[in-house]
């Protein structure tokens, strides 16, 4: 991840992983990294939904209207257990949720690609199905 909009980082195993299965999702910008022999990518996913599952979540916190922050009342402040409607995401396999953007959602093919070649600087949470036990 990199800087406060926690823009994820990819090596060139991780970006064929995007440009094979997500071609649509993502942009993909090259960056040369101090002292690194191999490229890396700042991975842009291009797509959001407004597919947040408020019910679902563990908590959803908003910002209130008599909060210290006016301009952000009614914006989610945290979010807690995220789960998704996935009727409204269409086809994607990458994209971000419109309201939570720190968190970037792969789908299941995506994850099993990352992992497959090896990645071990990601963790996934599963944001579809029942809540694990805390």
């Amino acid at each position: 991840m990199a800087n406060a909009d926690r823009l994820p980082i990819a090596n060139e195993q991780v970006a064929n992983v995007f440009r094979e299965l997500a071609p649509a999702d993502v942009q993909l910008f090259p960056i040369e990294i101090e002292g690194a022999p191999e490229r890396y990518y700042v991975v842009n996913a291009t797509r959001r939904f407004k597919c947040i599952d408020e019910a679902k979540c563990r908590e959803v916190q908003v910002y209130p209207l008599d909060g210290a922050v006016p301009e952000r009342v009614g914006e989610y402040r945290s979010i807690s257990g995220l789960r998704i409607d996935t009727s409204k995401i269409e086809d994607a396999r990458v994209f971000r949720p419109m309201g939570w953007e720190l968190a970037l959602i792969v789908s299941e093919e995506v994850k099993e690609g990352i992992e497959r070649v090896g990645n071990t600087g990601v963790f996934f949470n599963r944001v579809t199905g029942p809540q694990s036990a805390p």
